[in-house]
Formats: structure tokens, C-alpha cells, sequence
């Protein structure tokens, strides 16, 4: 489990960029953490993986703080995809990139091939090893990337907007991949997202504005609270935009039940 109890931090000493946040993730759950541009989302994921650390507060996994003498051996555990793929590839093909991890760790080089074999077969990159980073599309890298982490054994996967510069066959690839990590590997899940279509699938859902928890529920509580949708100033999915123009110009106004029913049926999909 992670803990995080009253965490602030700021990058100046003008205004938090975090703000006395608790949260609490449990074993195997996946959480997804949405909020604009600006709201922290970011911050948050590098205090889980012990990049930064916190201002005030503290932030525990399975009851170890989280600091600079604990890092390391949290990093076993806790693993980051980022955002821009290209940015983390670090291998000039994808069997060493996968190895990377793996040697920092002094993993012997005999149980190292077969780790690599069996965790690229898992996100279905097997049949890429010699393949150049260049020559992968995004979802592709996004996927050595995973394979990396799970090489380690992390028992805690988190995904910093992730499918945010792939196109719509690479988001598809990634939201497969993370749905297998969470139900067939048994994976902790943490998705820092915009993408309400993404969020949606998860178990819960913390909306972060300004620094601030202002919401933690399922995503049907969330996404059922149009107010605070509109509060959290969260880029909505297509259906729920039409939904919102048409209510501006009262055509749903004047029919609770149609809209309702648009919001309902947005929910299921």
C-alpha cells in the first residue's frame, strides 16, 4: 500500500505545487489521477518513485518512507513510464534497452537473456529485439518501456500520460497493455492522465485542481458529477462535449431525461 499523508512541495517558494495532499493506493488497485494542465499530476508521480521528495508530509510504500536513503530499494518495486517515448529510450535496440535495468541492477547475464525473452513476450514485443528504437512506432516504445519494468519485478506501474503523443492505434496498444498489467499480472496501477476515456476504466479516480484533492471516487461517482467535471476544468471526451454545447443552447435543457440518458450512456461505453 501507498500512503501519502499532508505532502506538499513547491519548486519556488512562492506557491505549492502540491498543497497538504493525503491519499492512500492499495495493493493491486489501479488508480487513475486526472486534472488539467498545471494541477500537479506530474509532481505527484515523481514523489511516488522518489524523483523529488516531499516539502512537508510523507509518502510510505508498504509502510517504507519514501526518502533519498530509501530510494533505491523502492525503485525495485515502483516503476515510471513517462510521457514523450522517445525520452526514455536508452538502449540502441530493444533487447538492450530491456537489459539496461536489469545490468544496473547486476542481474548475471544468464538469468538476464531469459528475463528478457519472457518480459518482452508478455507486451508482445518478442519478435522486435534487434529492432531500432527509430524504426518502433510510440505505442511500441511505450511498451519496451513496460517490459523494462517489469524485467524488475516492480509491483507498482506508473503511467505519467503515457498515451498523451500517441496516436489512436499507439493509445489503444497502451490502454490493452495497461488493462492486462492490472487484471492478468496483478499489477498496482497508477495512470496520471487527462484522458477521461482512460480514467473511466479504472477502479478509482482522484481529481486534482490547483495543488488540491478535490475529488476521490469511482468513475461513475466522478464522472455522474457534472459540477465538479466542470470545477476540475477537465477536457471532455467527445460525447460529453456535445453534450455540454447542446445544453448551452438548451436543447437538452428543456429534456432532463435525453441528457441524463447521453450522460449514462457515455458512462457504459
Amino acid at each position: 500500500m501507498i500512503e501519502v499523508k499532508d505532502v506538499s512541495f513547491s519548486y519556488n517558494t512562492k506557491e505549492p505545487v502540491l498543497d497538504a495532499i493525503s491519499m492512500s493506493i492499495a495493493d493491486k488497485e489501479w488508480i487513475s489521477v486526472i486534472g488539467q494542465n498545471g494541477s500537479g499530476k506530474s509532481t505527484l508521480a515523481k514523489l511516488l518513485v522518489g524523483l523529488i521528495f516531499p516539502k512537508e508530509g510523507s509518502i510510505t510504500y508498504n509502510g517504507i518512507p519514501i526518502t533519498e536513503k530509501t530510494v533505491n530499494t523502492i525503485r525495485h518495486k515502483i516503476g515510471i513510464v513517462f510521457q514523450n517515448p522517445d525520452n526514455q529510450f536508452v538502449g540502441f535496440n530493444v533487447r538492450y534497452d530491456v537489459a539496461f535495468g536489469l545490468e544496473n541492477y547486476q542481474v548475471p547475464r544468464e538469468k538476464m537473456i531469459p528475463l528478457i525473452e519472457e518480459y518482452t513476450r508478455k507486451v508482445d514485443m518478442q519478435n522486435y529485439l534487434e529492432r531500432e528504437p527509430q524504426t518502433l512506432s510510440g505505442g511500441q516504445k511505450q511498451r519496451v518501456a513496460i517490459a523494462g519494468i517489469l524485467a524488475l519485478n516492480c509491483e507498482t506501474i506508473i503511467l505519467d500520460e503515457a498515451t498523451s503523443m500517441l496516436d489512436p492505434e499507439g493509445t489503444k496498444e497502451i490502454i490493452e497493455m495497461i488493462q492486462t498489467l492490472h487484471t492478468k499480472y496483478n499489477k498496482t496501477v497508477i495512470t496520471i492522465t487527462h484522458d477521461l476515456n482512460l480514467a473511466k476504466l479504472s477502479d478509482r479516480v482522484i481529481v486534482l485542481k490547483e495543488g488540491k484533492i478535490l475529488s476521490s471516487g469511482t468513475p461513475e461517482e466522478i464522472f455522474k458529477n457534472k459540477e465538479l467535471i466542470r470545477q476540475a476544468n477537465l477536457d471532455l471526451p467527445f460525447t460529453l462535449k456535445v453534450i455540454e454545447e447542446m445544453s448551452k443552447k438548451d436543447i437538452l435543457e428543456k429534456d432532463k431525461e435525453l441528457m441524463n440518458a447521453l450522460w449514462e450512456y457515455h458512462l457504459s461505453k
